[in-house]
């Protein structure tokens, strides 16, 4: 049985890093501009996040956990992308 439980990734502790990483990510790079400047990733970002919420309330940790990684990642690709439109501007 826990060869199918190690197959089928389920988990039994709740992402809580990957979600508070996730939150905080999306909060900096909406404090750098990225609503307006990076809202394509921005939205990624958020939708993914969203979907870790809902994943996190379905008890499914293991996808709430992939899907919190990736908003973070996006986040961070609004924050790059932010601050690339920033220095662009500026010259």
């Amino acid at each position: 049985m826990a060869l199918i439980c190690g197959l089928s990734a389920c988990e039994t502790a709740p992402p809580v890093q990957e979600m508070s990483d996730a939150r905080q990510a999306i909060a900096v790079a909406r404090e750098a501009g990225a609503a307006d400047l990076a809202a394509f990733h921005l939205r990624a970002a958020e939708d993914y996040l969203a979907s870790a919420e809902k994943k996190l309330g379905e008890q499914a940790y293991s996808q709430a956990r992939r899907d919190a990684k990736q908003a973070k990642m996006k986040a961070l690709d609004a924050l790059k992308a932010s601050e690339t439109k920033k220095e662009a501007d500026s010259h």
